[in-house]
């Protein structure tokens, strides 16, 4: 087993995206801050109404019901019954899969890997 890089992360905010509309497509800040609370508003309000939201080469956010059952408090072993409930999943399209994992730093053990294989001519 090898080590692992941390990989650092920053969060991408609504003021960040606010930001990059000011800077791409020129709105003003108030009129880009507007504009990405209105995208998130439309998403959000199709999710609760139980819609698929899909964004073309970025991926489908939707609503998936789960039944009750019972499940157990894995401490006591005891059994707790778990409601219904709606829960939201995003699935990635393979354009951004691709893109993810192309831009994905490779460990240690991959590169070795590669360069221990002999070349056969």
């Amino acid at each position: 087993m090898g080590s692992k890089k941390a990989i650092m992360s920053r969060t991408l905010t609504r003021a960040n995206l606010s930001e990059a509309v000011y800077q791409e497509v020129g709105l003003s800040r108030n009129e880009s801050a507007d504009f990405v609370e209105r995208v998130l508003e439309e998403i959000s309000s199709s999710l609760e109404q139980g819609e698929t939201v899909k964004v073309s080469s970025f991926g489908a956010f939707s609503v998936r019901e789960k039944g009750g059952r019972i499940g157990r408090n894995p401490k006591t072993g005891e059994e707790v019954p778990i409601k219904p409930r709606r829960v939201l999943v995003f699935r990635p399209s393979h354009v951004l899969k691709d893109r993810v994992n192309k831009s994905a730093p490779r460990d240690a053990d991959a590169a070795a890997q590669d360069t221990d294989t002999p070349d056969v001519a």
